[in-house]
């Protein structure tokens, strides 16, 4: 055990055995992790309990900074090569000091989840505040941030991503773009690990010249599936038909929010979402060049993603209707001033503790900005009177009539805000929901009664029909959604002809066991070979079950509720094809990715007025940002 005399790591572990050449076993008696490392080397018990004990390691920090100022009171300063820092009778600590790594390593952490060049290690007022904070540290220059920081740390997810590819059996991989002065192209890999949970990586962010077409984008696309080794296992591609093209977060018309983070960009107005609309009906024929040329390289294995098109299908269904625009407007204007001349105590129970647009902002694509307006909007019908109340300008407050569209706008959206948040996330399997999705939102806008929003529910129907009803009869939905336990054919209104899609889909991506694998599993064990277990009467032994079989015994059972990967882990022994084929299925995300994400926030932080502050190795940051879990988890 460590000795109480001084200030030792070891005093929060528990040793269990040391070896002769000073390695030592030790358990954290925090938690019980073991962990090994030499009796001189400790930075491994610095780590753990930075990461995992936060409050553990500022008590070890704390005394020993306060033992290591008695020492040097007492007997000046210690032995080993430090770093003075002239003026301030103070050293620099030894560049082994687990301290410095750690503090270097939070600088480059802040570099990659903000995005900022690496060139801010060198500005005055970072090293100032770093001098503040902890003058002992000796600052990183930036060019060790940018040729040895960065790329190892690009070196560690990229073994980590192809190692655990290697044991997926099909992936698939969504293609997205941005573009802010060059272009940017991310691919991220969908798959399903053997211990059946879905992982999501970002497998590259390459920058693309400005005047990049499809074949381009995937001939990078190529390159970086067969240096991952996942070339011949992409079961689909969810990429948009005019890739190139850009793409902005739809806002509710007029619904112009400021405040919470939020800023009112300059030259935007509704009239861009109106000649949207117009182009979304007609980008069919717009866009066919493109369209054919995805298609054409990528075949059948090409999809929407379906997030996208929901979020189109709004925007063309509340745009469809332009009066909508005038109350929405008076509406942003009581909460900009709200926002900004009310103690924001006194909006708790409005709109809570947190800022909900400035926090989907940050973490959503542009698909979902417009799900953040509606959350914000419904607060300030439910709590309009109050509102009212709290402002002293008349011609803030709202009629009637303005109140009653708002009220019947809330009503109208909420099922497509509920089928938005329903497929977020890369968590759990989303491409299942998609079809009950449609079918819910086409019976919600067939029943919902409107006095004020009978055109947006009109063109809602138009665009959904337009956008999504191809899913209801496409082979993948179908499988997707009859695969997950909790549907199987409850929703279908034709079971005879969907359980036939099913079987047709079934049959293309199944591998049935050949006569050699029959006979192998037929053989008995030897134990039941042995003449000492004669007595026993023998099991008769089971034959393989076909897809048919599969498929009536799955439909048989009632649905339930558990978590469709769960379900094909624990039943993959009773149908061992039809779980082949989930496994497949299931890798499609109906969601955008981490990577769209970061795109959309570097569109907006970073606009192309200030592009010339666009740090030079962007899309080595996006690429760690993405996969920062890994590194950090």
């Amino acid at each position: 055990m460590a000795s109480k005399s001084r200030v030792s790591i070891l005093d929060y572990f528990n040793i269990v055995c040391e070896g002769e050449n000073g390695k030592i076993e030790s358990n954290c008696k925090a938690c019980g992790t073991r962990i090994q490392a030499k009796r001189t080397v400790t930075s491994n018990f610095v780590t753990h309990l930075k990461r995992k004990h936060q409050a553990m390691y500022d008590e070890f920090v704390r005394k020993k900074d306060v033992k290591r100022e008695a020492m040097q009171t007492c007997a000046g300063p210690p032995t080993g090569r430090v770093i003075p820092q002239s003026g301030t009778g103070m050293n620099k600590f030894d560049y082994s000091d687990p301290r410095q790594s750690l503090i270097s390593e939070a600088i480059a952490k802040m570099i990659i989840r903000d995005l900022q060049p690496a060139q801010i290690v060198e500005y005055e007022g970072f090293r100032e505040l770093l001098q503040l904070l902890e003058p002992r540290y000796t600052p990183i220059p930036c060019h060790y941030i940018q040729q040895q920081l960065l790329p190892a740390y690009v070196s560690q997810v990229q073994q980590a991503a192809k190692q655990a590819l290697k044991g997926a059996e099909s992936c698939s991989v969504t293609l997205d773009t941005l573009s802010v002065n060059c272009g940017y192209l991310g691919v991220t890999c969908h798959f399903i690990n053997t211990d059946w949970n879905i992982r999501s990586a970002l497998l590259a962010c390459l920058p693309l010249p400005g005047h990049s077409n499809t074949q381009q984008m995937l001939s990078e696309f190529d390159e970086i599936s067969e240096s991952h080794g996942i070339s011949g296992k992409v079961f689909r591609v969810v990429a948009d038909s005019s890739p190139s093209e850009k793409r902005s977060a739809f806002r509710l018309p007029g619904f112009h929010l400021m405040g919470n983070g939020e800023e009112d960009e300059e030259g935007e107005d509704d009239s861009s979402d109106e000649e949207a609309v117009a182009g979304g009906i007609k980008e069919a024929v717009s866009s066919n060049e493109n369209h054919k040329s995805l298609d054409h390289c990528l075949g059948q294995s090409r999809i929407d993603c379906f997030a996208r098109l929901l979020a189109q299908c709004v925007k063309e269904g509340v745009c469809s209707s332009p009066q909508i625009s005038v109350p929405l407007s008076k509406a942003a204007h009581l909460y900009n001033y709200v926002n900004a001349t009310v103690a924001p105590e006194k909006l708790l129970h409005v709109f809570g503790s947190s800022s909900t647009l400035a926090g989907e902002q940050e973490s959503s694509s542009t698909d979902k900005y417009w799900t953040a307006q509606l959350k914000i909007m419904r607060q300030m019908v439910e709590s309009m009177d109050f509102l009212e109340d709290i402002v002293d300008r008349n011609d803030l407050v709202l009629g009637s009539l303005e109140k009653a569209v708002l009220q019947e706008l809330v009503e109208v959206l909420e099922p497509f805000e509920e089928a938005s948040d329903m497929v977020s996330g890369d968590k759990h399997v989303s491409i299942s929901l998609a079809l009950p999705c449609v079918l819910g939102l086409r019976k919600h806008l067939a029943e919902v009664t409107t006095q004020q929003c009978s055109g947006i529910v009109m063109g809602l129907s138009q665009a959904l029909e337009r956008r999504l009803a191809g899913i209801l009869e496409d082979p993948l939905f179908v499988t997707a959604t009859t695969l997950d336990p909790q549907f199987k054919l409850s929703w279908s209104s034709d079971t005879d002809w969907h359980k036939q899609v099913l079987l047709e889909e079934v049959g293309k991506h199944t591998q049935p066991l050949s006569p050699l694998e029959h006979h192998s599993e037929a053989q008995p064990s030897p134990s039941k070979r042995c003449k000492l277990f004669s007595f026993i009467k023998q099991r008769p032994t089971t034959q393989a079950k076909t897809v048919e079989q599969e498929l009536s015994t799955y439909l048989h059972e009632e649905p339930t509720d558990e978590d469709p990967l769960q379900y094909w882990k624990r039943k993959s022994i009773d149908f061992p094809l039809l779980s082949q084929v989930a496994k497949k299925v299931f890798t499609v995300p109906a969601t955008t990715t981490s990577v769209d994400q970061i795109f959309n926030l570097v569109s907006k932080t970073l606009a192309p007025q200030r592009c010339q502050y666009l740090p030079k190795n962007l899309d080595t940051l996006i690429y760690l940002k993405a996969n920062y879990k890994i590194l950090w988890s």
